[in-house]
């Protein structure tokens, strides 16, 4: 029976019917999620090491023997040429206007690149990284052994260190992925200069510059999850986690500059080593080393873990969406809109 419509009563209006059941989609996974994991991880082992280095024997022990006090003086400044260049590098770095301009360069490069939110955030974590270390310094308490080759003076964490890894950690929020990958390796590799610079000159302990580059490192991965859980409320499907095979391909190339990155600091290692081993005592050579191959894992490591993330600020269409034409059935006509 019809009602004048082309359409009959009981049936179905006519269009495209699916040939079979969807295929199931995976459901991308959010990335705040392993960067809390990641933050949780790397403030656990910053604990763990503040616990070991600063109120343990065996930690302050280790400490001295890796950089041991000097003999006149009692300071822990080491003897060798590279004290004189680990101060200027220090003074430099530590200049108010210096940290200024690339506080400003971090803002300015959010700005150009939509990600004005993320600039601001990364400067927030900068300085967030300054004060922490600093209050950290002044009320946590350093037991007295009664090591020969330890102090009861308190610097966990470096304050330079943490500073310096959270600053390259905010140019991570700002930048697009290709460059991230480009800088990381170098921007960890200077996070080390100034790292070393602190132990050669004396101004901190091997265990103060590990728990700096944790302490920056652990901002970073708070500030990327909190980032991400903003894109998704502000524009869904933004910032997830791995895609599938659209991602295999990030993840050979990714292993591949990974492995040209892994070479390029073998070949530098050759090159430096000898020359550092003959200017440095042999357990802070062991300092900076074991220093510079920490700082490179742990940067690369959360740097890997955002490589699909764009913390671009989310697109607003110009134009509200249009409510979709009712359906006028006419007698004897046809759906019109």
């Amino acid at each position: 029976m019809s009602l004048g419509s082309s359409y009959h009563v009981g049936r179905s209006a006519p269009g495209p019917q699916p040939a079979g059941p969807l295929p199931p989609v995976r459901a991308a996974t959010p990335l705040g999620l392993p960067l809390l994991g990641a933050a949780l991880g790397h403030l656990v082992v910053l604990g763990l090491i503040c616990v070991v280095f600063v109120r343990t024997y065996p930690g302050q022990w280790l400490d001295g023997l890796l950089l041991p006090r000097a003999e006149r003086g009692g300071g822990y400044e080491q003897q060798t040429v590279l004290v004189g260049p680990s101060k200027t590098v220090l003074a430099a770095f530590g200049s108010p206007v210096l940290l200024a301009v690339l506080l400003g360069a971090v803002l300015l490069v959010g700005l150009l690149g939509r990600r004005l939110l993320a600039g601001v955030v990364g400067i927030g974590m900068v300085l967030t990284a300054v004060v922490v270390a600093g209050a950290v310094k002044s009320m946590l308490p350093r037991s007295d052994f009664q090591i020969e080759s330890s102090t009861t003076h308190n610097s966990f964490p470096s304050g330079h260190v943490a500073a310096a890894t959270a600053l390259l950690l905010a140019f991570m929020l700002v930048l697009p992925g290709w460059a991230r990958r480009w800088l990381a390796v170098p921007g960890a590799v200077g996070v080390s200069v100034i790292a070393s610079a602190t132990m050669i000159a004396g101004w901190h302990r091997f265990s103060d510059a590990l728990g700096g580059v944790l302490l920056g490192v652990a901002l970073f991965c708070l500030a990327a999850a909190a980032l991400a859980g903003w894109r998704r409320d502000a524009d869904p499907g933004g910032v997830t986690g791995p895609r599938g095979g659209q991602d295999s391909g990030t993840l050979w190339r990714g292993l591949i500059e990974g492995a040209v990155g892994l070479v390029v600091l073998v070949w530098a290692l050759l090159v430096v080593g000898p020359g550092l081993d003959a200017s440095v005592q042999r357990g802070t050579l062991v300092a900076i080393i074991a220093a510079t191959g920490l700082t490179l894992l742990s940067v690369v490591s959360v740097v890997f873990l955002v490589r699909s993330a764009d913390f671009v600020g989310p697109m607003h269409s110009r134009h509200r969406a249009q409510p979709e034409p009712a359906v006028n059935i006419r007698d004897g006509g046809t759906a019109q809109g």
